[in-house]
């Protein structure tokens, strides 16, 4: 051999992630890389760029496993992105905190499309589309100004729900 061999690793790529609360419970999120089974993968390792709700973080992987800065400290919404190649992975979670722990719940792109449609299904058929329009207006009101809802998350995580199906 004429050239010395220089070796780098190369790190693995993240597929799939799930979310859920720290062992410690200390309020922090732990992101689990995960395969196509949802089981942990061990071999991401290193600094990976995810956006959280809007801000871009590094998060410092070890054995698929890694934990936000940030400690949750009341319930909210929260749109987790990774771009990892060519593939996109965007998942929104309503995160409920309690005395016991953070119980994070992921919502559905799909399900972003169809309870408005069967929302406003049912608003049409009662022939209460005003009453309803401001009842929907006064949740999102709500839910943006107390619990981190918005706009673009919710049309972000209903556009890579609609990829995920196609």
């Amino acid at each position: 051999m004429i050239f010395p061999f220089t070796g780098t690793a190369q790190q693995a790529s993240i597929n799939d992630f799930m979310v859920k609360e720290n062992l410690s419970q200390n309020g922090k999120l732990a992101i689990i890389a995960t395969d196509s089974l949802e089981k942990t993968n061990n071999q991401v390792n290193g600094d990976y760029k995810f956006t959280i709700n809007g801000f871009q973080q590094d998060l410092r992987f070890t054995d698929g496993v890694a934990v936000t800065s940030n400690p949750i400290e009341s319930s909210t919404f929260v749109f987790f992105k990774h771009k990892s190649g060519d593939k996109e992975i965007g998942k929104l979670f309503f995160l409920r905190v309690t005395e016991k722990g953070i119980s994070p719940y992921k919502i559905s792109g799909f399900l972003l499309i169809v309870v408005p449609l069967l929302v406003l299904f049912i608003a049409y058929k009662l022939k209460r589309f005003l009453i309803t329009l401001l009842i929907i207006a006064l949740v999102y009101f709500y839910l943006n100004y107390s619990k981190g809802l918005d706009v673009k998350q919710l049309i972000e995580s209903t556009i890579l729900g609609l990829k995920d199906l196609i």
